[in-house]
């Protein structure tokens, strides 16, 4: 193996429960993104995390099906910001915030957080950032189209080759997630949005 050669990315929940790995092909195929959402802020600040403001939340754009989980997974958990957002992973032993995806493995997307992984210096630098505060109060996205065109060759891989069904987070049968989501109320979900 070369010495660039991707490798398997390991990763753990705060307090070592949960653990497993994204596959050297999700590490090498993924996109760093940074994100300044307040979604991506409310969530952290949901799990008592640091607050990331003014910095974002970094997430590592894969497919679920490059997500094993070898340890702890009775302590997978899922929450929603609202009752139609989307799932948002995290270990219940110890409420770290693993990974965002769609609804539906059928759109077979994870948003992993890159501060679970225990070595991310391999990954490279940040692709995209999106949502970034402008000082007239907007927000813009930096190389977008970097992250869209990722997501999608993914995406569109996973579908016809079939590994969208190889994912922790949802029963492929029936399309519903593992364990059921909590959703939020909406006077949590305003606390959380300064």
């Amino acid at each position: 193996m070369g010495e660039n050669a991707p490798s398997d990315l390991a990763f753990s929940c705060t307090c070592g429960s949960l653990k497993g790995r994204i596959t050297a092909k999700g590490a090498k195929s993924g996109t760093h993104v940074a994100c300044f959402c307040q979604d991506c802020r409310a969530a952290q600040l949901y799990f008592g995390q640091p607050d990331p403001a003014p910095g974002p939340v970094e997430i590592l754009q894969i497919t679920p099906e490059e997500i094993e989980i070898e340890t702890g997974l009775e302590h997978l958990a899922v929450m929603r910001l609202s009752p139609r957002g989307m799932l948002r992973w995290y270990a219940n032993c110890c409420n770290a915030p693993l990974a965002t995806t769609s609804r539906t493995p059928k759109f077979p997307f994870a948003g992993f957080i890159l501060q679970r992984i225990t070595n991310p210096q391999g990954l490279g630098p940040i692709t995209t950032r999106g949502f970034v505060p402008q000082p007239n109060g907007k927000q813009k996205h930096e190389r977008l189209g970097h992250a869209i065109f990722g997501m999608l060759n993914r995406v569109a891989r996973s579908r016809l080759s079939g590994s969208w069904k190889n994912t922790p987070f949802f029963n492929h049968k029936t399309s519903e997630p593992v364990v059921t989501p909590t959703v939020i109320s909406k006077s949590e979900r305003a606390a959380l949005y300064h």
